[in-house]
């Protein structure tokens, strides 16, 4: 056993299928939208004829608005829809969440996520991420030439099926929130050799790239063999990459880029010296931060605002932000806390309130469910020793309590009233507070502000870009996957007896480790945290990687939960031009918007022709579970659309929560399948002297979602979760069970900003 598994092998990149879809396919798509176009065109004509006829203070549409309408129904720009966050098993995660004893369906190649992009989920473009911390010089040449054989499939490049962008993902994770920075997904134009990085960049400084190697030791990996026979070909492939990983020399610091030799990992410790390199390779580049509010490593009392610093912040490249993956949504921000900071900087645990339990806080009261006298004194001491033990352990502040179990720790640190948000949320990191910081040093007339796009992507571990087109078969079509029986989750998380105190972490941590564990998160509640993805949508001249490129940068896209809504979303002048969402406006006069909106298309189950033509049903199954995008002639409604006005900090002094109105304006929309078309204006703001900027969101009729319910909470009137039943990635929750609950998809545009002139 040992001896082979001294062997192993890198993991194929795999062969694409050599089949395009052709101009029937991507025809339909652009006949589809212009159908809408005009309907909607037509819907306002007549609603504004009606209107003039009903009231003697309305008009007519003039000249100048019926020429709009006319640019519009026959606009050169088509909705294009990808996902710009995509995994394989390249990643050391998404490999460990491939093995058949976590429930995994086995490797994952880049050729996979071509085949499922074109063919399942027929996106019009998808990016590469994957971990580049685990990006050897062998497997970025593997990746960079998976995505050179994806894009020769599409044949024509000035009018392709699928553009396939070539990048990684920056994962930085620090231990206290001011050396957190997070995750971003770095996206490059190109993908030519000669217009390229020639390594990958990754977040390991050479302090900590050494930590990889304690990833699986011999022993967790004997362990782990002899509780799942099934996984052992892929878990000597797991402790062979992991080997190549920690044998790869780390590149020098402070050389440049160009001199530094291929056979490196080259690394970067702050968002500073990325963009640094960056700049020194001088390709193009987009830097996205993602996962913002995701609390499983984001450690409590983190804020965005740090980052808003000329050094780490490249407003060039640092253009977009994903709102919404399958880890959840990031947007809103809300004024509760997991951490409050003494005057010297000591942590301190806030009382729960009717809407937030902090975890620290009911680390304490399990502790104070195993005293004999939970009233008494002693006990007392032990709670708050408990919640001081989990705030000192971070993220990991969960393995400070013995004997804990999933159900103990209930809803605590969850937003409760967010839209399917992001495990155990930091809301002092989300996009609106993104939005709202401001930087003014040096330059009061034009300030440092994150001037963000919204985009939404999946974050999907098995090579499945835009997972969202149907909610099904969650356990593969989500990463909310985990032991498949009570062996394997008992290797892989050592038992404890519960006992009526706290440890500290440091003490507890090996205690928990065990020979064979899983990372030091709460990764079991986790779970039921994982939807399938978003996708982001651009407003593109044409379906060329340029085309895409121009649109990305303009910030002229949008997010969606998963559906393919088309949205629109414009600033109206007084002559009648428009800017389009992600533009910048100067006016000192009341600003008036338009939005449009459509519905996503109702689902066919199974598989268009082109689909089962291109794949065997083998492949169709393995790869698609049988079910690929399948649009009928029914589109969903729009119900209503929610404006968010958001005025930028003009000093530390001013509250987020006063700035950020959410929802500032909520128009409700009569459609009757044709879509929906609002206007509004903001009289407020010539009197505001001050930046705002507008997005919307437009909110489509309830449908079903995988874990739209998340942990399914039962609430006292007192707002307590008292009851709950989580959608366990384990055996505990049958795969047959997609956890499926009520919600609203919706779609995120990205801001228009208005200044005073």
């Amino acid at each position: 056993m040992l001896g082979a598994a001294a062997c192993g092998s890198y993991q194929p990149t795999g062969t694409p299928t050599d089949k395009p879809l052709g101009e029937a396919a991507t025809g339909k798509r652009v006949f589809d939208q212009a159908q809408a176009r005009n309907k909607l065109v037509v819907e306002s004509t007549e609603a504004a004829k009606a209107a003039a006829e009903d009231d003697d203070t309305s008009t007519p549409l003039s000249a100048a608005e019926r020429q709009a309408n006319m640019n519009f129904a026959f606009a050169a720009k088509q909705i294009l829809f990808g996902d710009l966050h995509v995994h394989t098993t390249y990643s050391i995660d998404a490999f460990f969440l491939a093995l058949p004893m976590i429930q995994g369906e086995g490797v994952r190649p880049p050729s996979d996520a071509c085949d499922y992009a074109r063919y399942c989920s027929q996106l019009d473009f998808f990016s590469l991420n994957d971990h580049s911390e685990n990006l050897t010089p062998q497997l970025w040449k593997q990746t960079k030439e998976a995505i050179r054989q994806c894009n020769a499939v599409a044949q024509d490049p000035n009018n392709p099926d699928l553009v396939a962008f070539l990048g990684w993902e920056w994962s930085q994770v620090g231990l206290t929130p001011e050396e957190h920075y997070g995750h971003k997904n770095v996206i490059l134009k190109d993908t030519a050799e000669d217009k390229v990085p020639t390594r990958a960049i990754n977040a390991q400084n050479q302090t900590t790239a050494a930590s990889i190697k304690a990833k699986t030791s011999t022993s967790q990996m004997l362990q782990m063999l002899s509780a799942d026979k099934d996984s052992a070909g892929m878990l000597i492939d797991l402790g062979y990459l992991q080997r190549q990983v920690a044998g790869t020399p780390v590149c020098p610091d402070g050389v440049d880029v160009h001199e530094l030799p291929d056979t490196c990992m080259e690394t970067a410790s702050t968002p500073e010296v990325l963009f640094e390199k960056l700049n020194q390779w001088g390709y193009d580049s987009l830097v996205i931060p993602h996962g913002t509010t995701w609390g499983i490593y984001t450690p409590p009392g983190t804020t965005i605002d740090k980052q808003l610093t000329p050094a780490m912040h490249d407003p060039s490249r640092q253009r977009l932000i994903e709102v919404y993956s399958g880890h959840g949504n990031s947007e809103e921000y809300r004024d509760f806390t997991s951490v409050e900071f003494g005057p010297d900087g000591e942590k301190i645990c806030p009382a729960p309130t009717k809407d937030y339990e902090p975890c620290c806080w009911r680390a304490g009261e399990i502790i104070r469910s195993r005293c004999e006298d939970p009233a008494s004194e002693d006990c007392e001491k032990v709670v708050v020793q408990a919640r001081q033990d989990f705030l000192n352990g971070g993220v990991s502040g969960f393995y400070t309590v013995p004997g804990m179990e999933t159900g103990d720790w209930k809803d605590c640190d969850q937003c409760r009233d967010c839209y399917l948000p992001a495990f155990s949320y930091r809301p002092g990191n989300s996009v609106q507070a993104a939005l709202a910081a401001g930087y003014t040093e040096g330059d009061d007339q034009d300030p440092l502000r994150f001037r963000f796009g919204l985009i939404a992507s999946s974050d999907n571990h098995s090579a499945r870009p835009g997972t969202g087109y149907k909610d099904y078969d969650r356990v593969h079509n989500t990463d909310g996957r985990g032991p498949k029986d009570k062996e394997i989750r008992d290797t892989l998380r050592p038992t404890m007896k519960p006992e009526p105190r706290s440890y500290p972490y440091e003490e507890i941590r090996d205690r928990w480790r065990g020979p064979a564990s899983l990372p030091p998160w709460d990764i079991e509640r986790q779970t039921s945290f994982y939807m399938t993805g978003g996708l982001v949508a651009v407003h593109s001249a044409g379906r060329s990687r340029d085309a895409i490129w121009d649109a990305l940068e303009r910030r002229e896209v949008y997010g969606t939960s998963g559906d393919r809504i088309l949205l629109w979303f414009d600033y109206l002048d007084k002559e009648g031009a428009t800017g389009p969402m992600g533009s910048e406006v100067r006016t000192n006069d009341a600003p008036r918007f338009r939005v449009r909106a459509v519905g996503s298309f109702e689902q066919k189950p199974g598989c268009p022709e082109f689909s089962t033509a291109a794949l065997t049903s083998e492949r169709l199954d393995h790869l698609c579970g049988g079910e690929c995008f399948n649009p009928g002639d029914k589109r969903r409604k729009i119900t209503r659309v929610e404006v968010v006005r958001i005025r930028p900090r003009n000093s530390a002094d001013e509250k987020l929560g006063d700035l950020i109105e959410d929802p500032w304006k909520v128009v409700a929309c009569e459609d009757d399948g044709a879509g929906c078309e609002v206007t509004f204006t903001d009289p407020e703001y010539p009197t505001l002297s001050r930046e705002a900027l507008y997005y919307v969101r437009a909110i489509q009729e309830p449908t079903m979602a995988i874990n739209a319910d998340t942990l399914r909470c039962k609430y006292n009137d007192a707002g307590e979760c008292v009851e709950m039943e989580p959608c366990y990635g384990d055996y505990r929750t049958p795969a047959s069970d997609d956890c499926l609950a009520e919600t609203e998809e919706r779609a995120w545009s990205s801001p228009i900003w208005v200044r005073p002139r």
